[in-house]
């Protein structure tokens, strides 16, 4: 397009800023005022809110002041800045639309809501399990106590005997009967004696009257027999023998009333001595036989398979089964 008396032909090939050229102030062009800078320019400008689309529409107010009320499809609208516009509103706010739901009632709570937790189930079944737990707990006491009942203490049982190995033994607590009635203990000297057995007092050590000793124990045959007088009562004593052993770890046959008892009598080298130093090899051992109520005869012979190198220095006698 160029400037001249022509004139634009279409408002598209209108310059709107032909007035700032100086061939379009020489054709006449002027700042706008209602048109685009061209004498018979097209002019479509429009107050704000004069547009229509279909429907007729109210001016728009300016900002800060109130609208007119426009009469819409669902009553009259609110248009003023900061009000509210019938556009936006809820559903249920228009005419026909959907009733406001009601809260949701809480859990727990009365009415037709879902029910809360069952607290008293839960406090049932605690109960129910601490009072199993005291119940196992009263059985296992119960049967606890009722082996400690058991045992070997009863006139004419047959318990197997057990020695010690160590020269130092817990100390136990003597029965009753032990208390009020003194048993009886035997020195080297009041012990019958088998041929080739004699007593002695060279070795230091012994506590017989004198230091004396029974030695001579180390060949088949060989024995010393004990006769018990005062048992008070029939059921299980406790055995203690005072012996030296060097070296190796010795053992013998241990019989009562004429009958073996048990397993041989452990007469070992708890004190550590070296072979042959009798002197420092003093200790005791013990066996848990049964004696009957009276008279009793207690042996040590050294029998086939036994090993009989020891000193033996005194036997005594406890009631039940103790170490000491």
């Amino acid at each position: 397009m160029t400037p001249g008396d022509n004139g634009a032909s279409t408002p598209e090939d209108d310059d709107p800023f032909g007035y700032l050229y100086a061939d379009g102030q020489a054709n006449g062009a002027q700042p706008p005022s209602g048109g685009y800078g061209y004498p018979n320019s097209v002019n479509r400008v429009r107050p704000v809110g004069t547009r229509q689309y279909g429907a007729q529409q109210a001016p728009t107010a300016a900002y800060g002041q109130a609208a007119p009320q426009q009469q819409g499809a669902f009553g009259p609208q609110q248009g003023a800045y900061g009000r509210p516009n019938a556009h936006y509103a809820a559903p249920e706010t228009l005419p026909g639309g959907g009733a406001p739901t009601a809260p949701q009632q809480p859990r727990g709570a009365g009415g037709g809501g879902r029910r809360g937790p069952n607290t008293k189930g839960l406090l049932i079944g605690a109960v129910a399990v601490v009072a199993a737990v005291v119940i196992g707990i009263a059985v296992a006491m119960t049967s606890s106590d009722a082996d400690d009942d058991k045992g070997g203490n009863e006139a004419g049982g047959s318990p197997s005997p057990t020695q010690t190995q160590s020269t130092d033994p817990s100390p136990t607590a003597s029965s009753s009967a032990d208390e009020e009635v003194k048993l009886p203990s035997a020195q080297a000297g009041e012990l019958q004696l088998s041929p080739g057995v004699a007593t002695a007092s060279d070795v230091q050590g012994a506590e017989s009257d004198g230091g004396a000793y029974v030695t001579g124990l180390d060949q088949p045959g060989a024995s010393v027999t004990w006769t018990v007088n005062g048992i008070p009562e029939d059921g299980v004593y406790t055995l203690f023998a005072r012996f030296s052993a060097a070296g190796e770890d010795q053992s013998m046959t241990l019989t009562v009333n004429g009958k073996p008892f048990g397993s041989k009598m452990n007469l070992g080298n708890f004190a550590h001595a070296a072979s042959g130093d009798f002197a420092k090899g003093w200790t005791k051992t013990y066996a848990w036989p049964t004696l009957n109520k009276g008279t009793n005869t207690i042996s040590l012979s050294c029998g086939d398979g036994d090993k009989c190198n020891i000193l033996l220095d005194r036997l005594s006698l406890k009631k039940g089964q103790v170490k000491d």
